[in-house]
């Protein structure tokens, strides 16, 4: 009834204005890559997340540092195992359940994209990403990403992802406010976020 009223009230509506998408897709400020990099970094950190830069060859020693004490582990099924360090107990995710997940001290990703602007790195379920629900269990979640994955705004990021595929936007650790705004991490994810940043 509701929606036969409406539909009639618009017969007859000329077709909705154009609206202009004007949107600013590049930032002036960062120029080059390395400018790029630098805002990422300095995102990252602003949002209470740790963030180790290193080679192709220090992975696996930067994501050992990262898990600190951590034993247990959950990986993607396809992770690059060369990122993971020998000491580790990683258990590659077959849709394990979450109590199993809960019981999981951290987890290892790679990502899709990162956004310099927003100190944002984004996951699509794409390779080495997994499924999302072994991003928010654990308690520690370390995401691998690459330099050439980082781009300075939203709209450059956007272009590169597929809206077709399940996204998690990740800007550090999760956290929410109460009504006087004292700050709790963990609530809804993970309490530690460590971004190893590959050069």
């Amino acid at each position: 009834m509701v929606l036969d009223r409406i539909r009639a009230a618009l017969d007859g509506q000329p077709p909705p204005a154009e609206i202009p998408r004007g949107y600013a897709v590049d930032h002036p400020a960062l120029g080059d890559q390395a400018a790029v990099l630098d805002r990422f970094v300095d995102r990252v950190t602003d949002y209470r997340a740790d963030l180790t830069r290193t080679g192709v060859d220090g992975i696996a020693a930067a994501v050992a540092a990262a898990l600190g004490d951590a034993r247990s582990v959950v990986v993607p099924p396809d992770l690059d195992g060369t990122w993971l360090p020998d000491h580790v107990d990683s258990r590659p995710d077959h849709q394990l359940p979450v109590a199993d997940l809960d019981a999981v001290e951290a987890v290892i990703t790679a990502a899709a994209v990162g956004i310099a602007e927003t100190g944002t790195v984004v996951l699509d379920a794409g390779p080495g990403q997994g499924r999302r629900a072994i991003s928010l269990v654990p308690d520690l979640h370390v995401c691998v990403i690459r330099a050439d994955q980082v781009v300075a705004t939203v709209p450059q990021a956007v272009r590169r992802l597929d809206p077709t595929r399940p996204q998690t936007w990740i800007s550090g650790p999760s956290a929410t406010s109460d009504i006087e705004l004292d700050r709790v991490e963990g609530v809804h994810g993970p309490r530690t976020l460590h971004v190893v940043l590959v050069d």
